[in-house]
């Protein structure tokens, strides 16, 4: 069964993420905008969802859950969405 890593929103950047307009497509984050939350173990990112409900480890909107393979999905109002961190571009000056 999948181990899905968790990344938890910063709390500085929760309102700014729950106010932003619905964009569907993929999201770009920021690694210093999230914090290592544990791992949780299940078939599904919708069943790690499910089996942290009413915990103090609920997901919120906007945290990350990650494979054991790097991908990473987002919670969002509407379900998971696809995510990737941001890389910035080398500068060429």
């Amino acid at each position: 069964m999948p181990v899905y890593r968790i990344h938890r929103l910063k709390d500085y950047q929760r309102q700014q993420f729950r106010s932003a307009p619905h964009a569907s497509g993929v999201t770009s984050v920021k690694h210093r905008d999230y914090r290592e939350g544990g791992a949780v173990e299940a078939p599904t990112v919708y069943a790690a969802w499910a089996s942290l409900q009413g915990s103090p480890d609920a997901l919120a909107v906007g945290d990350l859950l990650e494979t054991e393979d790097g991908g990473l999905s987002i919670c969002k109002y509407v379900g998971f969405e696809e995510a990737r961190w941001f890389v910035a571009e080398p500068s060429t000056v």
